[in-house]
């Protein structure tokens, strides 16, 4: 029975609260973004997407420190495959000044990863090394715990293998989602 209560508690807690709580110490956030997707069905067949997972902890208010999981893969009909795969950690600062923001739901960011990181072609170039990134972000929160995400984020690697540097700039739309840190982990010790 208390399982039953506890659910609807945690829900009322996730999607209530002032503006912004989510981006406050002690919170999580959860999420991934989803860049290059591509699909073409003409006579190349070519199919390109990314993904990549993270999650992080808010240390202080406005800093997330976390980690990610980078998964790509391009094909194309007759000129082979290339994928992209890594892992690491990264920082987010959201900006909290009024000013600069442009909607009252919406925050900008600064995203910065490092990571071991590799891109690898069926045609034989690969590299293998130090995958850094940074880049500027904008999340606009639809819930006050689930936010829409856009960023434009600078990535290179460097490190061995056939060519020893690889870089790109990509734009990528990604889904967050803010877990209460301690209000939740609260309700549940409670209802035990």
């Amino acid at each position: 029975m208390k399982k039953l209560i506890l659910l609807p508690l945690i829900a009322l807690i996730i999607f209530s609260g002032k503006s912004y709580a989510q981006i406050q110490r002690g919170n999580f956030l959860v999420g991934g973004n989803l860049a290059n997707l591509n699909l073409n069905l003409g006579n190349d067949n070519y199919f390109q997407v990314n993904l990549t997972p993270k999650a992080a902890f808010f240390i202080r208010d406005n800093v997330a420190l976390g980690g990610y999981v980078d998964f790509g893969l391009a094909t194309a009909k007759g000129q082979g495959t290339s994928s992209s795969y890594g892992v690491g950690a990264l920082g987010r600062y959201y900006i909290s000044d009024p000013e600069v923001n442009l909607l009252r739901q919406g925050r900008f960011f600064l995203e910065a990863n490092a990571g071991v990181e590799g891109v690898s072609f069926s045609g034989g170039s690969n590299t293998t090394g130090l995958g850094l990134g940074a880049g500027p972000g904008y999340a606009y929160f639809i819930t006050p715990n689930i936010g829409l995400e856009a960023l434009l984020k600078y990535r290179g690697i460097v490190g061995f293998g056939s060519e020893a540097y690889q870089s790109n700039l990509g734009l990528s739309f990604g889904f967050q989602i803010y877990l209460p840190g301690r209000r939740a982990q609260a309700i549940i010790e409670d209802a035990n």
